[in-house]
C-alpha cells in the first residue's frame, strides 16, 4: 500500500503546483455547468418517437377486419384519411370514427372525398375534431388531397373546428363516413 501512497501523494502535489484555488475552482464549475446542460442538447430520440407514430410505446395496428375498408387506422395512409390534417383519434384512444374518452365531438366539420381502394368507389368522409382535452400529440398526419383555400372553409382543413363544443381545445381528428359520392356526369 505504500507505494500507493506514495504515487497519489506525487500526483496530488503535481496537480497543486502546477494549479491555483482559483483555477480549479473554474474547472470544478464549468464541469458543473457542462453537465448541466447535457440534458437541453438535441439529440435523435427516435425511440422516443414510436416507430413513427410520434410519441410514447408503439401503436398496435388496427385493422377494421372488414375487406371492404381494408387498411391500418394508426397509419398516414389509410384510405379515410386522404384530406386529415391533426392526430389520428385511432392512435389516441378512439377510433378512425369516434373519439377518445373524456373528449367531445365536433358538430362542425370539414369534408373530403376519399377512394376506398376495395371498391374503386369515392366516399364522402366527415373529418370532426375531438375537443375538450389538449393536443394528442400521437399519429400527426397531414394529407391535403383536394384541399381547398379558405374562401370554401368547409373543404379545408386547416381551421380548428372545435368552435361547436364547450371547450376549443383540439385533441385528435376522425374520419366518419356520410355515404358514397355521386358520380360526376
Amino acid at each position: 500500500m505504500s507505494g500507493l501512497d506514495k504515487f497519489s501523494e506525487k500526483v496530488t502535489r503535481r496537480v497543486a503546483r502546477a494549479t491555483s484555488r482559483r483555477s480549479l475552482l473554474t474547472l470544478i464549475g464549468g464541469a458543473l455547468t457542462g453537465a448541466a446542460v447535457i440534458p437541453v442538447l438535441p439529440v435523435s430520440r427516435a425511440q422516443a418517437q414510436g416507430h413513427g407514430h410520434g410519441g410514447g410505446d408503439p401503436i398496435a395496428p388496427q385493422p377494421t377486419g372488414n375487406p371492404q375498408d381494408p387498411g391500418d387506422q394508426t397509419q398516414c395512409d389509410y384510405w379515410r384519411y386522404c384530406a386529415i390534417d391533426g392526430f389520428l383519434c385511432s392512435c389516441c384512444g378512439g377510433t378512425a370514427s369516434s373519439c377518445p374518452p373524456g373528449t367531445e365531438m365536433s358538430p362542425i366539420t370539414w369534408i373530403g372525398t376519399c377512394q376506398n381502394p376495395a371498391d374503386n368507389r369515392a366516399y364522402i368522409i366527415s373529418y370532426n375534431d375531438c375537443c375538450g382535452k389538449s393536443s394528442c400529440g400521437r399519429c400527426l398526419c397531414n394529407r391535403n388531397e383536394r384541399d381547398r383555400p379558405m374562401v370554401r372553409p368547409q373543404a379545408n382543413n386547416d381551421i380548428n373546428w372545435c368552435l361547436g363544443t364547450e371547450s376549443a381545445i383540439y385533441n385528435c381528428s376522425t374520419a366518419v363516413i356520410l355515404g358514397v359520392a355521386l358520380d360526376q356526369q
